[in-house]
């Protein structure tokens, strides 16, 4: 499986039936998830690619009646922070005599 993120921004908010079209579009062969974010405006699919295309993600919003105004470039993954690297410096040898017997 090939998972594939794209992220459309919408001309406005979706409304009550465009969120059930979109419920419907859930039981495509494929299709992993969707999320709406918290204003609205952006509309982000996960799907199967070596399943479903990016067009048909498009055809679905079309007959849910979503106006899209443009696909949204996803911004390069963040690279965490560099670790700092230490060498452990060994114990200091400690000097035993040797035991009496």
């Amino acid at each position: 499986m090939t998972f594939m993120i794209v992220t459309y921004e919408l001309q406005r908010p979706l409304r009550t039936e465009q969120l059930h079209s979109l419920g419907e579009f859930a039981n495509t062969y494929g299709l992993q998830r969707f999320h709406l974010d918290a204003d609205g405006r952006h509309l982000q699919f996960e799907y199967d690619a070596s399943r479903l295309k990016e067009s048909v993600v498009v055809n679905v919003l079309r007959a849910a009646k979503i106006a899209v105004i443009r696909k949204v470039e996803a911004p390069p993954p963040v690279a965490p922070p560099p670790v700092a690297l230490s060498v452990a410096q060994p114990p200091p040898a400690v000097l035993t005599s040797p035991s009496r017997i």
